[in-house]
């Protein structure tokens, strides 16, 4: 699969099997990360790659704990509604059951702190997709950034304290009878291309 294969191709997975990623293809992805482009170069990244199923279980519990305080309005990002919803309806779990969340932090003070944390998650997306991974975008951490229960759990786990999570992922096996992930494009509705 060439490069642009493994952009076009790329979809979003929501349904994974329990196996564990073989530690090669796990460092693959991470390096794919840490060689994304940063603003000036400062490579700032922080990533927090969780594989421990109990510490998934927690952050689960916690973020579940946090969207069922929030109140929904007509204002409300759709996404962000549906996690209030979920959390509200009980068993909200924003990982989808991947074996692995990748979360990227950055210095809260710095200006570049989110594009430099989307840009790594994307290049850790398209190189999960070239290795047979399915991977997803998750924004709920980012949305729950200064909760203080889920933040005293990040900080645990190696979040520094000038630090906030700007974007995250999870990686695994699609669960598909193949292993694959779902690589048929979407048409392409909008993203409007105007020639100069």
């Amino acid at each position: 699969m060439n490069v642009y294969e493994a952009i076009v191709t790329r979809r979003s997975t929501r349904k994974y099997k329990p196996d564990a990623i073989e530690p090669d293809k796990l460092q693959i992805v991470i390096e794919a990360g840490r060689y994304a482009p940063s603003g000036g170069n400062n490579q700032t990244n922080h990533f927090l790659v969780v594989q421990n199923a109990d510490i998934l279980t927690k952050l689960t519990l916690l973020a579940e704990s946090a969207f069922t305080k929030m109140t929904v309005t007509e204002d409300t990002y759709p996404s962000l509604r549906n996690s209030i919803l979920a959390s509200q309806k009980g068993g909200y779990v924003f990982t989808y059951r991947a074996p692995v969340l990748i979360i990227v932090a950055n210095r809260k003070d710095y200006g570049n702190n989110m594009a430099d944390s989307v840009a790594a998650v994307e290049n850790m997306m398209i190189a999960a997709n070239a290795l047979d991974l399915g991977s997803c975008y998750i924004n709920q951490l980012y949305w729950l950034n200064e909760d203080p229960s889920l933040l005293a759990a990040l900080r645990e786990l190696g979040l520094k304290e000038e630090e906030r999570v700007y974007a995250s992922m999870v990686l695994g096996y699609a669960a598909t009878e193949s292993g694959l992930p779902n690589r048929k494009p979407l048409e392409r509705k909008g993203n409007e291309v105007t020639f100069i």
